[in-house]
């Protein structure tokens, strides 16, 4: 439990230093899919990569997004924000905190540095709930995060946080339990087709598996952007 009574929920991550982790964001979409609220992607320090990769993966979702740089205004940001009780995670390090202190002027929430190892430092501590300056909505900043679990989410949840494959599951044979040993499972055929990205499979299994306990999470199961397979039969570019 992070915030409740929220509208959004903004997962913020950033492009680079720490580089973007789609697993992460994969658990967040779950969850606020389960929870009926809307997600919103904050792709942070946009000026060091492009978002282009991060994007491509959820292309299929048509998932609202906003990119943010320090030298720009947060001008889509803060339209997202309107009207809106919206809860920031993250990983620490990606700069929630810094969104935060640019939304609200008297904010003064606590910012580190990433370490050398590519991972942030914590700086905030708890969860704070403040007024936006110049528009209608309240932002609420929360500790940046190792992992996020999805305890409270069912297994069957789980295939409605992945829009793009949950139209195959029709196809499958009853009782289906999607794993990859599942046999004639309708998630493979979809991708055999070319009809989904395959990493996105993948991270769904990888999410079944560690709601079922059969692997063990480590930061999460929050992967960086994994590389598409050389036999792939088209461009999801």
């Amino acid at each position: 439990m992070i915030v409740a009574n929220a509208d959004q929920l903004v997962i913020v991550s950033s492009l680079a230093d720490p580089p973007a982790r789609t697993g992460f964001i994969d658990r967040c979409l779950v969850a606020a899919y389960d929870a009926e609220i809307e997600p919103l992607l904050c792709l942070t320090k946009a000026d060091l990569a492009s978002a282009k990769p991060v994007l491509d993966y959820y292309a299929e979702l048509l998932l609202p997004h906003v990119l943010c740089r320090p030298d720009e205004p947060l001008t889509d940001l803060e339209n997202a924000l309107a009207g809106q009780v919206s809860v920031m995670v993250g990983h620490s390090g990606v700069g929630k905190s810094t969104l935060v202190n640019r939304l609200v002027a008297d904010a003064f929430r606590a910012v580190g540095v990433v370490s050398a190892v590519g991972k942030g430092r914590h700086t905030s501590t708890s969860a704070v709930a403040l007024r936006l300056d110049g528009v209608d909505g309240w932002i609420v900043d929360t500790p940046g995060v190792r992992s996020f679990g999805l305890a409270h989410v069912s297994a069957n949840s789980v295939l409605h946080g992945f829009p793009d494959l949950v139209e195959a599951s029709v196809n499958c044979p009853p009782n289906c339990e999607h794993t990859a040993t599942s046999p004639s499972c309708g998630l493979d055929a979809l991708v055999a087709a070319g009809g989904a990205d395959p990493r996105r499979l993948a991270s769904f299994r990888r999410l079944l598996a560690s709601q079922s306990g059969e692997a063990e999470r480590t930061e999460g199961g929050d992967d960086e952007l994994p590389a598409l397979p050389p036999d792939y039969p088209f461009d999801v570019g």
